[in-house]
């Protein structure tokens, strides 16, 4: 029997990708089905329900669920779920879609088939109300309140037949994971513990110091990296996955961190966001979330650590996987060490804080980041990066918020 935490739910995982034959038969049925298009990151939603990352969804969220969700975190069955699952489509398609209908949901980057879908239910949705509540915002400077403003004005609910998990299998053989996959790797291992890091930067020192704090306390580490969609001036997947196995094979004791990935683009919503990777790291088998200073953030539109908080207000016995809360983490000249403010005694001046925001500004400009601020090696990997973007396709990198300090 395993000793890992189970899928949400209190069930075994659900993954809805279809396999072999069966999955040959709906692919050819779906090629006589109406179109319907769908953006990246529902793409991204679809693939996680297709291998079983959001377990127990069974399809994309009815309008009773999209307000559960926003206003209380649970779906209309009872369920916590702390962001909506949506997929829209604009006015003159959805005119065209019959409630009951089967239609085919295709990827807006390639046109490939990703699945099919029983419409159960056609709706509108208040979408500042949604930006109000997820992201705590309306401004359309935020990447995520862009998202949904873009997305169409019409929601279709339904459940879903996986057909694809696009190119992340083949485009990040070495890292791209299922939730089966890691808990047979973490079974194999014998953990039964198992934290997991959120990342979409390469780890720097800071990084590093809270993945060594885990491992000190859970039986090994998933270092988990976003490997869709970022905002621009980001570093790609494939050269943070780099500089992350670097790191990780020099820098720590062998067989206690796994590196993988998974298929979601970036919301950039916070504490909200921060409850999602809680849930979906559950279906992987993580009993624990590393949080910490301002996770999933994006500028100052969170305080540094609310999404340690919003852990504390959710309803209890919500999830299984418990955030693992670490304070504020630097360098500090005078322990000669890494040192968050719980164990530092010293002033502001003598300590380097470190943010992934600061590393990709100083790398862009070509300036100089102090050993202190990150592994030599990682460095080489980034700075080979940077040496192949043009001056004029660099996204300048502004520093807001907490990563200005």
């Amino acid at each position: 029997m395993s000793k890992l935490v189970k899928p949400h739910g209190g069930g075994e995982l659900k993954p809805l990708l279809l396999q072999g034959a069966e999955r040959a038969t709906e692919l050819a049925r779906a090629q006589g089905l109406p179109k319907v298009r769908i953006s990246s990151r529902e793409a991204g939603d679809l693939i996680m329900m297709g291998i079983g990352g959001f377990t127990p969804l069974e399809g994309f969220m009815t309008r009773a669920d999209w307000e559960g969700v926003c206003d209380g975190y649970r779906m209309a069955n009872g369920l916590f779920w702390p962001i909506p699952i949506t997929l829209s489509t604009d006015q003159s398609t959805a005119d065209g879609i019959k409630t009951g209908a089967e239609i085919a949901l295709v990827s807006d980057e390639n046109d490939e088939i990703m699945a099919t879908m029983r419409v159960t239910e056609k709706y509108t949705i208040d979408k500042e109300h949604e930006c109000v509540m997820v992201f705590k915002t309306t401004d359309a400077e935020h990447p995520g309140v862009q998202m949904v403003m873009a997305q169409g004005d019409i929601n279709l609910a339904g459940p879903v037949k996986v057909l694809s998990e696009g190119d992340f299998p083949t485009r990040f053989a070495d890292t791209y994971l299922t939730p089966a996959q890691t808990r047979a790797l973490f079974e194999a291992k014998g953990w039964s513990t198992v934290a997991a890091f959120q990342t979409r930067n390469p780890m720097h020192r800071s990084h590093e110091y809270l993945v060594k704090i885990a491992v000190e306390i859970c039986d090994g580490v998933l270092v988990h990296s976003l490997l869709g969609k970022l905002k621009p001036g980001d570093i790609p997947a494939e050269v943070r996955s780099n500089a992350i196995s670097t790191l990780i094979d020099k820098y720590f004791v062998k067989d206690t961190v796994i590196q993988a990935g998974y298929p979601l683009d970036m919301r950039y919503a916070g504490p909200r966001e921060a409850l999602l990777h809680a849930l979906f790291r559950q279906n992987y088998g993580c009993s624990h979330l590393i949080v910490g200073r301002d996770h999933a953030g994006v500028g100052d539109y969170y305080g540094p650590f609310d999404a340690q908080h919003i852990f504390d207000v959710i309803p209890a016995g919500a999830l299984e996987t418990k955030p693992l809360k670490i304070d504020w983490t630097f360098w500090c000249y005078k322990c000669g060490g890494m040192a968050s403010m719980k164990t530092c005694p010293h002033e502001a001046q003598d300590r380097l804080l470190l943010s992934g925001s600061k590393l990709r500004k100083a790398l862009s400009e070509g300036g100089e980041v102090p050993a202190e601020f990150s592994r030599s090696e990682v460095l080489a990997i980034l700075r080979d990066y940077y040496a192949t973007i043009k001056d004029e396709d660099k996204v300048e990198v502004k520093l807001s918020g907490h990563s200005a300090k």
